[in-house]
């Protein structure tokens, strides 16, 4: 059976590959570039195992690294300001929630992986293969316009960072300028190889739980209710905003494509069965300690904002922007102003999350549209589909205006429900034997990930309605978005029911009334 669904596998992949030249210019990774897992002369990476090796600290070293590039879509600015905002408004008592919805962020980006490891491509080349021309299309403008949302937000977060750390001397849209200059980082560190690249994202990790700790330990929250509010659940209709806010952050769009190609920087023959299962094994490992230590950063901040603010009068006015301010205010003077430390760290999670939201956009392109283009330029041209929103929108817009309030929540909503986009076609697309052969998931794991995509899309819809209704005003307003929900809808069905018996039954009798 199982060389069976292999042979199925590779017929696929070999119908559906382009050209041999063409696709080793589109590979997410070159085979000079990639990381050697073989610790030993004797493991012989063409040759497969015998049997499932023992576990190997060194190997699990050479595996390490791009679950720590992912978790950090994890702990963009956007997190941050949900963090202190469920921390300021409903104190301890969400910290369940985080805490769940980073397993299911694990669930998510672990599946992400799988797909990568096993079949040797990312999900933007499957998602271009899978489906027709229109529908690729169509999911590469929602995964564009998700890595756009998302970029300008973080740009915002390092931009105010800057102005902290500056004492105001540099504006917002200086800031954004100084930002946008990581793509020339990002382009420097990416020609001194994979390794590199991960070793100063692990530095700018490192910085945010060093700094997010310190301020921990200057606030003292309390220890009881802390574990409490982790182990006990909790909800109240006060909370149920933050609430939708802590969940719709966790899952990033345009994370569960980069997360696919990230595990290909590894040499990994996907021909050899066992192979394959070792990569996973280790992926999964390195992914749930890189989202453990995700989650240790998000409970310092809620719980340093529940224990500082919870119940106070400021408790509904602290966002991104005066919360370093709160906290100077709040704390104080101690061996290091606090504004500054929360300036550290901000600019830490902006600038990593810029980076890698210029990673993601280069597999997106290049996978959707089969570009041939030149990293350089491919990360030129996705930097300024960010970068120019976000110039006008410093420009125009001053940080402690409240329509900045409405234009981040704009921004989440615009992620939010780019979020179908992502999950429908990965859980299809692990879930077929003609993709994956024998590693596609089993049945239980098929429900449990449906479950959750279902949960998400709920979840997320709350927050759009929420939205809109409060938002959207006007009848040629409220008919125009109506008409674009239908369309959104409508596509959401066509993405899942394109591969059952039922959408098979609807399109042959159409085609027989037509």
């Amino acid at each position: 059976m199982a060389s069976s669904s292999n042979e199925a596998r590779e017929k696929l992949l070999s119908s559906t590959a382009p050209d041999p030249d063409l696709y080793e210019q589109e590979r997410a990774y070159d085979s000079d570039e990639k990381v050697v897992i073989s610790v030993s002369d004797d493991d012989d990476e063409e040759e497969d195992y015998a049997s499932p090796p023992p576990f190997s600290w060194r190997k699990l070293w050479r595996f390490t690294g791009p679950g720590f590039l992912m978790c950090i879509a994890f702990l963009d600015p956007g997190n941050l300001e949900g963090d202190l905002q469920a921390g300021a408004i409903a104190g301890y008592s969400l910290l369940w929630l985080l805490t769940w919805s980073t397993v299911i962020g694990l669930l998510v980006q672990l599946l992400s992986a799988r797909l990568g490891v096993a079949t040797g491509r990312h999900l933007a080349e499957l998602c271009r293969e899978e489906y027709p021309r229109w529908a690729s299309v169509a999911l590469w403008l929602m995964a564009e316009l998700a890595l756009i949302g998302a970029d300008i937000q973080e740009v915002i977060g390092s931009a105010i960072a800057i102005k902290i750390l500056s004492g105001g001397t540099i504006p917002l849209w200086g800031g954004v300028l100084i930002t946008a200059l990581d793509c020339f980082i990002f382009l420097f560190l990416e020609n001194y190889g994979v390794r590199k690249l991960e070793a100063f994202f692990g530095v700018l990790i490192a910085t945010m739980a060093i700094s997010f700790a310190i301020m921990f330990g200057e606030a003292k929250p309390d220890g009881k209710e802390l574990l409490i509010g982790i182990l006990v659940p909790k909800l109240s209709s006060n909370t149920i905003r933050q609430a939708v806010g802590v969940v719709g952050c966790i899952i990033m769009p345009h994370n569960v494509f980069l997360h696919s190609a990230l595990v290909q920087s590894r040499k990994i023959n996907t021909a050899k069965k066992n192979r394959v299962h070792e990569a996973m094994k280790y992926y999964s490992i390195e992914s749930t300690l890189a989202l453990a230590i995700s989650l240790f950063i998000n409970i310092c901040v809620t719980t340093v904002f529940a224990k500082g603010f919870y119940g106070s009068q400021e408790a509904g006015t602290i966002g991104l922007e005066n919360a370093g301010q709160f906290l100077q205010e709040k704390y104080g003077r101690k061996l290091f102003p606090i504004l500054y430390i929360w300036g550290i760290g901000l600019l830490a999670s902006g600038q990593s999350s810029t980076i890698t939201g210029t990673y993601a956009g280069q597999f997106i392109m290049g996978g959707f549209l089969n570009l041939k283009l030149k990293k350089w330029v491919r990360s030129m041209i996705t930097r300024s589909f960010a970068i120019v929103p976000t110039i006008i929108v410093a420009l125009f817009f001053d940080t402690e205006d409240p329509t900045m309030d409405v234009l981040n929540e704009s921004l989440n909503v615009l992620q939010s429900v780019q979020i179908p986009f992502a999950l429908i076609p990965l859980i299809t697309l692990v879930s077929k034997e003609q993709v994956m052969g024998c590693f596609k998931i089993g049945s239980l794991t098929q429900v449990v990930s449906w479950v959750v995509a279902a949960f998400l899309i709920l979840i997320n819809g709350y927050l759009l309605f929420s939205f809109f209704s409060e938002e959207v005003r006007g009848a040629l307003l409220s008919s125009t978005v109506s008409i674009g929900l239908i369309i959104y809808v409508v596509f959401v069905l066509y993405l899942i029911l394109r591969n059952t018996a039922l959408y098979s039954k609807l399109t042959s009798r159409f085609s027989k009334n037509s």
